[in-house]
């Protein structure tokens, strides 16, 4: 069924759509185009809708823009991203993680979305099926779907606290032989994080079920109990992608990166120089600088540690009593069963 002010196939267009384009909306971005709607109306909204800091750009970030914006450093970059920019990812997993990473293997993306459509392409055909933890990210599916793969439900529970365990996905593959796993921790949209061995015991098991590993990292850095693990600390095939949007506050700036296993930089090469030439120049060379702004993402951090707090203290005062573990990012998911079963026209009527 056509959503409204869609075009109806047959209808004034000279074939029908295609079906790769007829994906689900992202409906947080639905839900921030009305509240933008009502704001620029003259209503007070507080944005809770799509996942994105409340803080600015670090100060550093926006001076080195403007050096780079009067050097005139803004022509094309090299598809995998400039140089300077490869070489401080690198050394950023060595400080973070002890984990040591040839800039080689680094790769710069229009943030971490182009990083999800670089890696689907490079490693999955149409018909693959890539087991996807829920609750997650909707994107994932969406992108999936889009490029002809297939997304497959690893359920998680409160056993596991709400994370994916090796078992489950060894089942799953038994079932119906899997391609790949597709995880994020801490995960959007839950908070939740992989503990202990958790991490480590699934990179294990996609190595003996021949899966590709996908580890979307892109919430590192805002965790609250014990520090994340990176998939690199655990797997030498591992595909990590990451950000600067989340705990580096770039969100506009469309800049994330990849690292990958050597033989799979010049296949996400051609596709970069073929589908969108390189990020942009700008960004790259001001996230260059988001490394040495510590200071100022840590007292971010600190902000977001505070309204963690005081919602897990007055939420359950408020009749949400049933909230999943909120280890890291900038999420709490709480369970709204007792006041409806339409999540999505909750959250129309909340506006």
């Amino acid at each position: 069924m056509p959503e409204q002010g869609e075009a109806i196939p047959g209808r004034g267009l000279p074939r029908p759509l295609s079906r790769r384009g007829r994906i689900d909306p992202f409906i947080v971005m639905d839900v921030l185009r009305a509240a933008n709607e009502k704001e620029a109306g003259g209503a007070d909204i507080i944005h809770m809708e799509v996942g994105q800091p409340g803080t600015p750009a670090p100060a550093r970030v926006v001076e080195a823009a403007h050096k780079a914006l009067e050097n005139s450093r803004l022509g094309y970059t090299e598809a995998l991203g400039v140089p300077e920019l490869r070489e401080r990812i690198a050394r950023h997993y060595n400080t973070r993680y002890g984990v040591s990473v040839a800039p080689e293997r680094v790769v710069v993306t229009s943030g971490s979305s182009a990083g999800f459509v670089l890696a689907f392409l490079a490693i999955l055909d149409v018909g693959a099926r890539v087991a996807v933890p829920t609750p997650g990210y909707p994107c994932y599916r969406h992108i999936l779907s889009a490029l002809g793969a297939r997304a497959v439900t690893l359920e998680t529970g409160a056993g596991s606290r709400w994370a994916p365990v090796p078992a489950a996905l060894a089942e799953l593959n038994r079932q119906d032989p899997l391609d790949a796993l597709l995880l994020a921790s801490p995960a959007n949209p839950t908070g939740t994080m992989l503990v202990g061995n958790g991490l480590a015991e699934l990179a294990k098991a996609c190595e003996q079920l021949g899966l590709w590993f996908i580890s979307d990292e892109i919430y590192h850095g805002l965790e609250y109990e014990e520090p994340a693990q990176t998939a690199l600390a655990h797997s030498g095939s591992a595909i990590v992608i990451n950000s600067f949007s989340k705990y580096f506050s770039m969100t506009g700036w469309r800049v994330g990166w990849m690292v990958v296993p050597h033989a799979l930089v010049r296949h996400l090469e051609r596709l970069a120089q073929n589908l969108y030439i390189c990020a942009p120049a700008l960004s790259q060379y001001a996230a260059i600088a988001a490394f040495d702004a510590c200071d100022e993402l840590e007292a971010n951090k600190g902000v977001y540690r505070t309204n963690r707090d005081l919602l897990l203290e007055e939420l359950p005062k408020a009749g949400f009593t049933d909230i999943l573990p909120a280890d890291g990012a900038f999420y709490l998911y709480a369970n709204v069963r007792h006041l409806t079963n339409d999540s999505a026209s909750f959250a129309k009527r909340m506006l």
